[in-house]
């Protein structure tokens, strides 16, 4: 579980294609968590496991990602410098600042503008399947960050939100291009209620999943 609140901003060394999937290695660049092998780390949103000792590789974090989350993330187009969120998994007894996270990336969306004229707004699209849990003002975690909804449009299939200026700071979001891919997590919690709602056919369609 996580909070979707970034806690330091690293950098892809490397990516190798393995006949499991990839590997990444990722420099945190002076994070000052230390992780243990077989800790979960969320990487831009994507829940990964650490596969090495720290220490035995420089203080360089290493995953391997297979094929169902390069699938369904932007992890397979990532490259040797692309910035990647980091944020360890939430132990008990810390704050939950964000929402809910469980760094299960349900797809990508597709970034369609980008707005700086009155504070700075990213627009998303969303495919049907994605937009069925938007709602107004209710969360949503892009790059793994957890951001609140500040407009949606169901019919064109688009999202925005609201980046402060703290946030743009401690995250990669201000790297982020009309035509960039990024990983999104819907809300746990409309989740729930929409597929129980869907199980009880009560007026969801089904067929969307």
């Amino acid at each position: 579980m996580f909070t979707g609140i970034i806690q330091q901003v690293g950098c892809v060394e490397s990516i190798e294609r393995t006949q499991s999937g990839v590997r990444i290695v990722i420099n945190p660049r002076g994070w000052e968590h230390t992780p243990r092998p077989g800790e979960s780390i969320a990487n831009s949103g994507c829940c990964l496991t650490l596969v090495d000792p720290v220490a035995d590789h420089g203080g360089l974090l290493t995953f391997d990602a297979i094929p169902e989350t390069l699938e369904k993330t932007t992890l397979g187009s990532w490259g040797a410098g692309h910035r990647v969120n980091l944020e360890r998994a939430l132990r008990m007894g810390d704050t939950l600042d964000g929402h809910q996270v469980q760094g299960h990336v349900d797809g990508t969306g597709s970034v369609l503008g980008v707005f700086t004229d009155d504070g700075w707004r990213v627009r998303v699209g969303l495919d049907e399947g994605l937009m069925r849990y938007m709602i107004p003002k209710g969360s949503i975690t892009i790059d793994g960050v957890s951001l609140t909804l500040a407009a949606i449009d169901t019919d064109a299939g688009w999202v925005e939100v609201a980046l402060i200026p703290e946030t743009l700071d401690r995250t990669n979001l201000r790297d982020r291009a009309v035509g960039d891919r990024v990983n999104i997590e819907c809300d746990v919690l409309v989740k729930t209620i929409v597929h129980t709602m869907a199980r009880m056919n009560v007026g969801i369609d089904n067929s969307v999943h």
